[in-house]
């Protein structure tokens, strides 16, 4: 299995400012590739805590996204601390700094504009064609925007280049049933398919209680024995499946 993790950078995503909509985006794309999401974290624009958790991160997993801080503002410090945590020299690249002068005009780059050319020695161009301004790969770390649009565009560029199984396949059962009715009967069939992951999950659908059984497996064939299974689990209690939600 080819695991990853995301790193969500910035104050305004703690503050509830911004509101991220990246985690679920990005968690969607990597399956379509192969790739399991493990872990994603949440950390303010502080550098000890982006040296520190990137330090951590990268170790445990195959891949580490980072969305945020790479900015023209000062508050804008996902480089210079990827750098810090790498070890490396954090220096002007010339192919960035030549793309932004393509974008905004030789006379028109400024020390801001010019500061998001600067990136750790030795880091490869994530292209960005929504603003120009890119992002970066370096190691297995891959260094993208907070802006939802820019960031899907940058890892449409890089998703080919990433090397994954094959995708986790779900099948959803939604039932008007609460867990604490089926919670002895599912956790039997869980352990009679032990590689394939159940998951409950609690919802309220017009003003009705309910719950979604979801399960993951790459293999499609013991998915549908595994749904097929946990509707003969709900009928045989009298319980009500939803069948416009299921999946």
């Amino acid at each position: 299995m080819t695991t990853a993790c995301l790193i969500i950078i910035g104050n305004e995503i703690l503050s509830g400012r911004t509101k991220d909509v990246n985690l679920n985006w990005l968690a969607v794309e990597l399956n379509k590739v192969g790739v399991k999401l493990c872990e994603a974290r949440v950390i303010a624009d502080i550098p000890q805590a982006i040296i520190a958790t990137l330090n951590e991160c990268r170790k445990n997993y195959d891949y580490v996204f980072t969305t945020g801080g790479i900015g023209p503002t000062h508050d804008d410090i996902t480089s210079e601390n990827i750098a810090a945590a790498l070890g490396v020299a954090y220096e002007k690249n010339p192919a960035a700094e030549a793309i932004l002068a393509k974008h905004y005009g030789e006379e028109n780059l400024n020390a801001a504009r010019l500061k998001m050319s600067y990136m750790p020695v030795g880091a490869e161009l994530i292209l960005n064609p929504v603003s120009a301004a890119p992002g970066f790969r370096i190691e297995n770390i891959y260094v993208m925007a907070g802006v939802p649009r820019i960031m899907q565009a940058m890892f449409d560029n890089i998703k080919h280049t990433l090397q994954g199984g094959e995708p986790v396949l779900s099948k959803t059962v939604s039932i008007f049933m609460t867990e604490g009715i089926i919670a002895e009967g599912l956790t039997k069939i869980q352990n009679d398919f032990p590689h394939v992951e159940i998951g409950s999950y609690p919802f309220v659908r017009n003003n009705r209680l309910g719950t979604s059984l979801v399960a993951r497996n790459k293999d499609a064939t013991e998915l549908e024995k595994v749904g097929t299974v946990i509707q003969e689990f709900i009928l045989g209690l009298g319980g009500e499946i939803d069948n416009t939600e299921e999946q």
